[in-house]
């Protein structure tokens, strides 16, 4: 083995930057402001977001396609867009919700997140996303009102 590979692999091994996906997630960002900057007023965001849960893996797109109409019920004030290449849902151009495929950085669930902009605020200590393993029509339930509280 050359000096060359012994040293790529050495620092590989203690190399503590981004992983791929977060790199990918990242220039998926950058995409998404490139896009928005040369859009027209006419483009609607919401077919961007449909068309990213189309490309899913079949339980990821169930779960995004489920969770995009209960988001759309019960907070039509929030605006869907893509936030970091996920469908995200805006008030005023801030993410308040947001859902992370499991494919998205290969974990075994996906996710609902909620940013600071959510009204979720419980004392002290609160939670700031939820594991979609799937969705039942309780849990349906339960991100309704959560949706609807954080946007309250």
């Amino acid at each position: 083995m050359s000096t060359t590979t012994k040293t790529t692999a050495a620092n590989s091994e203690k190399y503590d930057g981004f992983t791929e996906e977060e790199r990918d997630a990242m220039k998926e960002r950058a995409k998404e402001l490139k896009t928005r900057a040369r859009r027209s007023a006419k483009t609607d965001p919401e077919s961007d977001v449909l068309a990213k849960i189309a490309e899913m893996s079949d339980s990821d797109r169930v779960i995004a396609e489920r969770l995009h109409a209960v988001i759309k019920a019960n907070a039509p004030v929030l605006a869907p867009k893509l936030w970091y290449g996920m469908p995200a849902y805006a008030r005023n151009g801030k993410v308040v919700c947001f859902f992370q495929s499991a494919a998205k950085f290969k974990t075994r669930y996906a996710t609902l997140g909620f940013s600071d902009e959510a009204n979720l605020d419980e004392g002290t200590m609160w939670p700031s996303s939820y594991a979609l393993a799937e969705l039942t029509a309780d849990d349906e339930a339960r991100i309704g009102a959560l949706v609807r509280q954080a946007v309250s």
